[in-house]
């Protein structure tokens, strides 16, 4: 083939090249690509209600009225099973509410749509449960005689935990004098939670604070191992806190209520 091709003329040999490459360019472009593409989701606020249902319900101790909102925030993706061309893959690289993410990242390789969304309920579940404890443990209140049951439908995953403590701290005390612990302002943040106030990383951090500007926040708490992700694409006038535990976002979200913006941490 080599030798052939040396006794065409330059131009016959070039387009005698470019032959396999177009086609599998063209494959490419029909091809489905290992990606899934994800840009900014619902967000709920877990003060107020879901589907005629409070998100969250407190017995056992009295529980106050809130002003504000505590929104959590969620991506979302492409499907489990949906594919994903190289046009697709093009459309979302040059958009800034949009993100290529490997698919594996997003979905557990080898389950089918079924065994995935009963493994992000699970999730949800789980992080539902560690919420109530890191609220009760915080505010020194004992589990066995206070009792919190949280409702979101349509939700999946354990990137809620962060709101949904901070929403039953808020609910039992406020911000500890009286008041809002939002101050009376939209608040939204993303974050897992362990039973013992502990936050953790969730990503998709900049597609969050996109849906939460666009439903009226100000202020984002982000987990802050993510501070340098949720910073791409920032919103306008959206302030990042960065928090490494529920106590950590309490205090900050009192401060700011408060008007002591300058012990405020930003990312």
């Amino acid at each position: 083939m080599l030798s052939r091709l040396s006794r065409m003329p330059r131009s016959r040999a070039l387009a005698a090249c470019a032959v396999p490459v177009v086609a599998l360019v063209a494959v490419a472009g029909f091809a489905p690509l290992p990606f899934a593409i994800a840009q900014p989701g619902t967000t709920t606020d877990v003060l107020g209600e879901d589907k005629g249902r409070e998100v969250i319900t407190v017995t056992g101790a009295p529980v106050r009225d809130t002003s504000g909102q505590l929104r959590m925030t969620t991506i979302l993706a492409t499907g489990p099973g949906t594919d994903v061309g190289l046009g697709d893959v093009a459309d979302a690289w040059f958009r800034t509410d949009r993100a290529v993410l490997p698919h594996d990242s997003v979905y557990p390789p080898g389950k089918s749509d079924a065994e995935i969304e009963k493994r992000n309920l699970g999730q949800m579940k789980e992080s539902q449960d560690a919420a109530a404890l890191a609220a009760l443990n915080l505010l020194e209140l004992d589990p066995a005689k206070v009792k919190v049951e949280l409702h979101l439908a349509d939700v999946g995953g354990p990137s809620a935990g962060l709101l949904f403590a901070l929403g039953v701290v808020d609910k039992l005390d406020g911000d500890g004098d009286g008041g809002d612990l939002t101050g009376g302002k939209v608040v939204a943040g993303t974050g897992t939670i362990a039973p013992d106030g502990k936050v953790g990383a969730v990503g998709g951090v900049s597609l969050k604070t996109q849906a939460a500007a666009r439903d009226g926040a100000t202020v984002f708490l982000v987990p802050k191992d993510e501070c340098s992700d949720a910073q791409a694409e920032l919103p306008d006038g959206m302030r990042l806190v960065p928090v490494s535990a529920l106590s950590d976002a309490v205090d900050s979200l009192r401060d700011l209520g408060q008007g002591r913006e300058s012990k405020v941490p930003s990312c």
